[in-house]
Parts: C-alpha cells; sequence; structure tokens
C-alpha cells in the first residue's frame, strides 16, 4: 500500500514543519474559480489541496481535479463526505472514521460498502479519526451523520476520543468544527488532544483569519484546513499560509 503522503505527514510533524490545506467543495467552485484558486496556491506555497464536502451534487469531482492536476503538483487528497466521493485521479483518500458520535454506520457501516471500490481506487488511503467539534452553528456533517458534536468546552472528551482512535489504529486525527462554524476549535482543546496522540492532528473549521491558524500551530496542529473563508475571501490564501508556515521559523529558532 502507497504511503507516499502520510510519510510526508510524518516527516513534517517529526521536524515541527506546519502545513496548510486548502478545501476545495467541488459544488462550490468552476473552472475560472479553480484556475484563480490554483495559481494563488502555488503562489502561496499551499502544501495540499483537500477536495470533498458533505453532499458534493455537482458531479464533477473527476473534471476538478483533473484541472487542479494538470495546473499544478501540490498533491489532492480526497476528503469524503460518502463513500461515492472516491476519484482514481486523485493522490490519496482520508479514510473517515466517525469517532466522535455514536453512528455505527460512520463508524464502520459505510466503509464496508465502500471498501471494494476505495481498494481498487489505487489511491494512497489514510485511516483516519474524525471528530466533530461543536462550531456554535448546525454543520451538514452534524445533520447527516445524525451525531451530536463534541461540545467546545470539553477538551477531555476530545482527548479521550483521541487517545481511543489512536490506539484504533487511525493515522490521523482530524478535528472538525464544520463548514461556516461561528466559533473555530479553541487552543486549549487542540493543546490537550496534540499532547496525548503521536499521530499527526488536522484542525478544520471557522478558521477565518491568519492569527488564528498561526495560534493553532502553536497549539499542536499539524496541517490547517481552510475552505469556507478562502471560498469568501481569495486573497487570505497568501496570508494564511505565510502564518502557518512562519511557525516552524519560530520553533526553529
Amino acid at each position: 500500500m502507497k504511503q507516499n503522503i502520510y510519510h510526508q505527514f510524518i516527516t513534517k510533524k517529526s521536524s515541527g514543519k506546519k502545513s496548510f490545506a486548502v478545501l476545495i467543495d467541488p459544488d462550490k467552485v468552476n473552472a475560472k474559480s479553480i484556475a484563480e484558486l490554483v495559481k494563488l496556491s502555488i503562489e502561496a506555497k499551499v502544501d495540499y489541496f483537500f477536495v470533498g464536502g458533505s453532499l458534493v451534487i455537482s458531479h464533477h469531482l473527476d473534471e476538478c481535479i483533473q484541472q487542479i492536476k494538470a495546473a499544478c503538483s501540490i498533491p489532492i487528497i480526497l476528503f469524503p463526505g460518502s463513500p461515492s466521493q472516491v476519484s482514481k485521479y486523485a493522490d490519496a483518500l482520508l479514510y473517515l472514521s466517525l469517532i466522535s458520535g455514536r453512528n455505527p454506520e460512520l463508524l464502520i457501516g459505510q466503509h464496508v460498502i465502500s471498501a471494494p471500490f476505495v481498494k481498487k481506487s489505487g489511491l494512497e488511503i489514510m485511516p483516519t479519526g474524525y471528530m466533530v467539534i461543536d462550531g456554535g452553528a448546525p454543520t451538514t456533517v452534524s445533520y447527516i451523520s445524525n451525531a451530536s458534536p463534541i461540545p467546545a468546552d470539553k477538551s477531555e472528551i476530545a482527548m479521550c476520543t483521541a487517545m481511543a482512535g489512536e490506539m484504533l489504529g487511525m493515522k490521523l486525527i482530524y478535528m472538525d468544527a464544520g463548514s461556516g462554524a461561528r466559533r473555530p476549535i479553541t487552543e486549549h482543546m487542540i493543546e490537550k488532544v496534540a499532547q496525548h496522540i503521536d499521530v499527526p492532528l488536522i484542525i478544520g473549521g471557522g478558521i477565518v483569519d491568519p492569527e488564528k491558524a498561526y495560534l493553532n500551530c502553536k497549539a499542536g496542529a499539524d496541517i490547517i484546513v481552510v475552505g469556507n473563508a478562502i471560498e469568501k475571501d481569495f486573497s487570505l490564501i497568501s496570508e494564511i499560509s505565510a502564518a502557518i508556515h512562519s511557525v516552524a521559523n519560530v520553533n526553529a529558532g
């Protein structure tokens, strides 16, 4: 099984380097906006593209990924909202298990159905413990999953959930406040989780400015994911990327 991108994650984590992933929802972009997004991402030295969404009803996932691939060499990682969101044109897939909820379908049920298709895709598969944190607004993922998010002030629950995910064999922990979250995940919760796991920690949801991205990295996040804020203002890409990549320099000094 390929482990090229995961190896990058581990290598960067061990050297204290932080990564920036731009989240692209195929339902919210067209050929023109993708072209602009990719151009700005290259200039800003974005590390990864996460592609996917909770619904993806536009049926142009493949076309979206192929356009990005044709324009740059930034790795593309699928962030699927359902088992049907698989494209052989991507580089890797976050194989998400919703460990913050108690819906067996999203813990293992849908994976059983999708496994042959995912295996056949040839993608690098990264088992990911997905944790939804209350961001102060109802999210699509909470509605679709029929699962309550972890309360924003319950850092111990988040910590224990992440620890359990790692011990169950998850290669990544992804904490997400959801698209359009009113409140991003607190630095306290990020720090609590980061101190108790060894696998890379991904943080997303409600990050709307460079300062928050910087503080999340300082608290222990390894990869910062921003989507909604960038959809509204593409110029944020360079500022957030610079903030995230500056953390390693501070730590190195």
